[in-house]
């Protein structure tokens, strides 16, 4: 049984409301449902999906809390993408893109759209695909996907257009940055996760690259 705190949510993700807690809830259901056919996330991590997905993802939301045009790439089994679909469900305008070139987890991620009636579009395409063709963008997000380097690459296009990404990083993130300098310059924040101890929050806006 997952414990899945009310007081938790608001706590990372700031007001929250409790019906948008209450889908939060359902959600969880329907991905560990999923997730024993289609290969969401790794089984070990079930029995921690509340705070180690669906918490993590929330995070964002507190972070970025004026953003309404959201794309994330490589959802997955929607972590962050349709976690702050759902947080993003009451928001007037606002709309998530989630990009997932693996037809069985699009699949997952259409279903749960049209669930719960969100503010979301599923793109099942490779992110070099999309990147470029998406208007509007305000923040990028990605969660346990490449590299950091390899998703400033993936993501150029949207900081060209003024977006500003939330990358979400573990305990080796700080070699990530270092090995992103030999070809990028980007503006910088660090947020500590307040779900994992060992992990932050990559806020970047002002990419440039480097001249060779």
């Amino acid at each position: 049984m997952v414990t899945a705190s009310f007081d938790e949510l608001v706590k990372v993700a700031g007001p929250v409301s409790r019906e948008t807690y209450a889908i939060l809830q359902e959600f969880l259901v329907e991905f560990q449902r999923w997730n024993r056919i289609t290969n969401l996330v790794a089984p070990s991590t079930i029995d921690e999906s509340w705070s180690r997905h669906v918490l993590d993802s929330a995070q964002l939301k507190a972070l970025a809390p004026e953003a309404r045009q959201w794309v994330d790439l490589g959802s997955g089994g929607g972590f962050p993408g349709l976690v702050m679909a759902i947080l993003l469900r009451e928001t007037q305008e606002a709309r998530v893109h989630l990009v997932e070139s693996n037809r069985k987890k699009a699949s997952f991620l259409q279903a749960m759209v049209g669930r719960f009636s969100l503010q979301a579009v599923v793109h099942p395409r490779r992110i070099e695909e999309i990147s470029g063709k998406l208007a509007g963008i305000e923040a990028i997000s990605s969660r346990a996907l490449t590299s950091l380097a390899q998703l400033l690459t993936l993501s150029e296009p949207l900081f060209a257009a003024g977006a500003r990404a939330y990358f979400h990083k573990g305990r080796d993130y700080r070699r990530e940055i270092e090995e992103s300098a030999h070809a990028w310059t980007y503006d910088l924040l660090e947020h500590p996760s307040a779900v994992d101890s060992q992990g932050v929050i990559l806020e970047i806006s002002n990419l440039r690259r480097k001249a060779r």
